[in-house]
Order: structure tokens, then C-alpha cells, then sequence
């Protein structure tokens, strides 16, 4: 059996090193990071990218000259070139994201924007049929502002605000009520609903659609390349088993 590791007076071996990392829950990380480093090992990047992705991991850590450099890989058991490769690893894994999706990603985009686009709005909510059509009539004549009637019947944590919720993507309320939201113009208001077991008054007070920004490219950047992290993470761990 070889010795790969002495850690105080326990010797671990070769043998030993996938049950550890198994045990400890380290093995489907490393397994992610060895996917990781297969997919970007052709990426290549200039000189200049190099030095500047190699001079923010610096700063970043505090690295201040070739004697700091070498006593943290030292301290993380890599070499110079190791650590070199860590350094500019975050943006070959961003261009690998780009070369792999970014052409995909306005119609990825396109497909999301129902869930993307974002509204706020105010809503009240109980369970008495009877204080819900009420409270719909008093809103709806103008005798009491949504927020007052808010704050005094609503059952929820919205009392708090008065009833107004947002701003926040349409993939988060009820899909009913992201229906009635999607559907309605800003001022709104719809009929006391049925949702579970409450009756909910909701107006529109807000509508913003997503734009394809450069926030929102890097967002959904990330999210096609963790999905497919995890199918390959998946695959593998399948087949470890």
C-alpha cells in the first residue's frame, strides 16, 4: 500500500483517499471540479488576460510579491504553475461559458422572459368569503386605500407593508397569481380569488420586463453552464455507482 498523506500520526493510503473523501462529502466537489478543468483545458488566454487575471487573484489574496506566492502555494501543497493556472481559472471558465452558450443565449432568453420579467403589486389576503367581497367593493368604490385595508385584514406577512410585494420575478409568486399579474394592466384589480386556502385581493401596481443586459447575459450565462455542470456531475456520479 502506498502512502500518499501522514496526517499527525495516521497514514493514509492510496486505498484509503476516495472512501475519505466520500465520507467527508468531498467527493462529488472534486468530481465537479475535475469537469470543470476537462471542459476549459483547451481554453487558451493571452498574455495580457494572464497578467491581469493573475494580478486581481493576487490582490485578492493578499499576494504581494514572488516570496508571498510561492509561501501560499506552498501552504495549499501547489506549485507556481498550479498556482498560475488557479489564478486565471475564473476567466477561462467564463470563456468557455461564453464560447459554449453565448451564442444560445437570446433565445434562452426569449424562452425564460415569462418567468424574467418582473412587477410589483399589492395584495390582501383572508379567509372569509364574506370580508373579501367587502373589502373588493370598499377598494374598488375608492372608500379605503388598498394599503390601510392591508395592514388592518390582510392574514399575511404583506400587513406589514401595507400590502405591497416586489419588486420580484414572475417565477416567484403562486403560478396562479403570476397568471392573474401577467394578464392585468398596472392599476388593476382583480376579484377576491381562490388560491389554497385563501381568498386574495391583488393589484398590479408595476410592471418592468426583463431586458437582456449584460447583468442578465451573465446571469443566464451561469445558469446554462451550472445546469449543465450538474447533468455532467450526475452522469458521473451514476456511473461511479
Amino acid at each position: 500500500m502506498t502512502t500518499v498523506l501522514q496526517v499527525g500520526d495516521r497514514t493514509i493510503t492510496v486505498e484509503e483517499i476516495i472512501p475519505l473523501l466520500a465520507g467527508y462529502q468531498l467527493l462529488p466537489p472534486l468530481l465537479r471540479e475535475i469537469i470543470i478543468d476537462q471542459a476549459i483545458a483547451s481554453v487558451e488566454c493571452t498574455p495580457e488576460e494572464k497578467t491581469k487575471a493573475s494580478g486581481q487573484f493576487f490582490e485578492q489574496n493578499q499576494i504581494t510579491d514572488e516570496a508571498a506566492q510561492q509561501a501560499w502555494a506552498a501552504r495549499q501543497g501547489m506549485t507556481l504553475v498550479q498556482l498560475e493556472a488557479l489564478a486565471t481559472r475564473g476567466l477561462r471558465i467564463e470563456k468557455f461559458k461564453q464560447a459554449t452558450w453565448g451564442h444560445k443565449l437570446e433565445s434562452y432568453f426569449l424562452s425564460r422572459k415569462a418567468q424574467l420579467d418582473r412587477v410589483i403589486y399589492s395584495l390582501l389576503r383572508t379567509q372569509d368569503p364574506g370580508i373579501a367581497q367587502e373589502l373588493y367593493f370598499r377598494i374598488e368604490e375608492g372608500e379605503h386605500s388598498f394599503a390601510d385595508l392591508a395592514r388592518e385584514y390582510s392574514q399575511g406577512p404583506e400587513a406589514q407593508t401595507g400590502g405591497l410585494i416586489g419588486p420580484v420575478e414572475l417565477s416567484t409568486p403562486h403560478p396562479t397569481l403570476a397568471q392573474m399579474l401577467r394578464i392585468t394592466k398596472p392599476g388593476q384589480l382583480c376579484p377576491p380569488t381562490r388560491l389554497g386556502e385563501w381568498l386574495v385581493i391583488v393589484r398590479l401596481e408595476k410592471f418592468m420586463p426583463a431586458q437582456l443586459d449584460a447583468p442578465m447575459c451573465q446571469r443566464l450565462l451561469n445558469e446554462c453552464f451550472n445546469t449543465w455542470l450538474s447533468e455532467q456531475l450526475n452522469q458521473q456520479l451514476a456511473v461511479g455507482h
